[in-house]
C-alpha cells in the first residue's frame, strides 16, 4: 500500500454505516448509489478484506468493517468541522490580515486609521508591515498591500483608491541660492536628492506643455530608501527632490517648500489596494479593503492648497 489514504472511500464507508444502506448514504452525500458502491469496493480491495456483508435485504459490518467505520466516522466528522470552520472564517470578518504598506504613507495615513477599524471589526487583527521595498505578496504570504505607483500590468488584483500626484520641490532658501530651473535639463546642475525605491528607477520623468518628454537622474549628495529621510536636507535648503503630495502638501501649504517646474508634468500615480486574487477572498480582507477605500478615496492631504 502506498500513497495517501482513500479519504473519499473512508467517508462513504462511514456514511453507509451511519445510514445502514448504500442508498441512504448516496442521498446524504448527493452522489449515485453506484459511486458509493465503487468507493466501498475500492477500499475493500485496498484493505484486502470485506467491510460489509451484504444481502438483498440486509447490510452488516464485518469485524474489519466495524473498526474501519468507527475511525472513518471520526475522520469524516473532523473534515466536516474543518470545512465548517473555514467557511465561517471566509464569510465572517475575523482573523489576522497581513498588510504591506510603504513606510511614510503607513505612518502618516494608515496607522491613524487603525483605532477606527478595530472599533468596527474587533475580531480582525492587522499585521502591518511598513517598508518602502516592494514585497512579493504571494511569495511572502501577504493578504494585501497598499501601493503608490503608476501601476504596471500585473497578475495581482488592484483597486484604485485615489490619485497621488508627485512634484519637484525645493525650499525658498535653496531657490534663492541656486536659482529656479525653468527646464528639466537644467536639473543636472542642481543638488537632486534621490530615492532608491522609485517605481521606475531613480529617474525623474517630465512631460512638457508641448508634449516633450525629458528624463533626469538626480545627482545630489543624498539618496535614501525612505522619502521622509529627504526632508531635513530638503527643508535646510541643500537640495531639490521629487515628493509625493501626501508628504509635500503640508510643507507647500506652509510655504516651507515650493513646486519647481510647475509647467512640466510628472506622471500622476495612484494609491492601490492590491491582493493576489478576488476569488474566494476572505471576509477579513474584504472588510479591510472596503474600510481603506472609504477612508482614503478622498484623502485629507488633498485639502492642502
Amino acid at each position: 500500500m502506498s500513497g495517501l489514504p482513500d479519504f473519499e472511500a473512508l467517508a462513504m464507508v462511514a456514511k453507509v454505516a451511519e445510514e445502514r444502506s448504500y442508498a441512504g448514504a448516496a442521498r446524504a452525500l448527493g452522489v449515485s448509489v453506484a459511486t458509493v458502491s465503487r468507493a466501498v469496493t475500492r477500499l475493500e480491495e485496498r484493505l484486502g478484506g470485506r467491510v460489509f456483508n451484504r444481502t438483498s435485504r440486509r447490510l452488516a459490518l464485518t469485524d474489519l468493517g466495524r473498526g474501519v467505520a468507527e475511525r472513518a466516522a471520526r475522520v469524516l466528522w473532523e473534515a466536516e468541522e474543518a470545512e465548517s470552520t473555514a467557511r465561517e472564517l471566509a464569510s465572517r470578518p475575523r482573523g489576522t490580515v497581513r498588510l504591506a504598506v510603504p513606510m511614510s504613507f503607513g505612518l502618516r495615513w494608515v496607522a491613524p486609521l487603525m483605532p477606527d477599524f478595530f472599533r468596527l471589526y474587533p475580531e480582525i487583527a492587522v499585521d502591518l508591515h511598513l517598508s518602502d521595498a516592494s514585497v512579493d505578496l504571494i511569495g511572502e504570504g501577504f493578504d494585501a498591500a497598499l501601493r503608490i505607483a503608476v501601476l504596471e500590468d500585473s497578475s495581482l488584483v488592484a483597486r484604485r483608491l485615489c490619485p497621488v500626484a508627485r512634484h519637484i520641490v525645493a525650499s525658498p532658501a535653496y531657490l534663492a541660492r541656486y536659482g529656479r530651473p525653468q527646464h528639466p535639463g537644467e536639473l543636472s546642475a542642481h543638488h537632486g536628492l534621490g530615492y532608491a525605491y522609485h517605481a521606475r528607477g531613480d529617474v525623474w520623468r517630465f512631460t512638457g506643455p508641448a508634449g516633450e518628454v525629458v528624463s533626469v537622474t538626480p545627482s545630489g549628495p543624498l539618496r535614501v530608501t525612505n522619502v521622509d529621510a529627504l526632508l531635513p536636507t530638503l527643508l535646510a535648503g541643500l537640495g531639490i527632490a521629487e515628493l509625493p503630495e501626501f508628504i509635500s502638501a503640508e510643507h507647500l501649504a506652509s510655504g516651507r517648500l515650493e513646486i519647481v517646474l510647475s509647467a512640466w508634468k510628472v506622471a500622476t500615480g495612484g494609491l492601490y489596494f492590491v491582493t493576489p486574487t478576488t476569488r474566494n477572498r476572505p471576509a477579513k480582507v474584504e472588510a479591510l479593503g472596503s474600510f481603506l477605500t472609504t477612508r482614503l478615496s478622498r484623502p485629507a492631504w488633498s485639502g492642502f492648497p
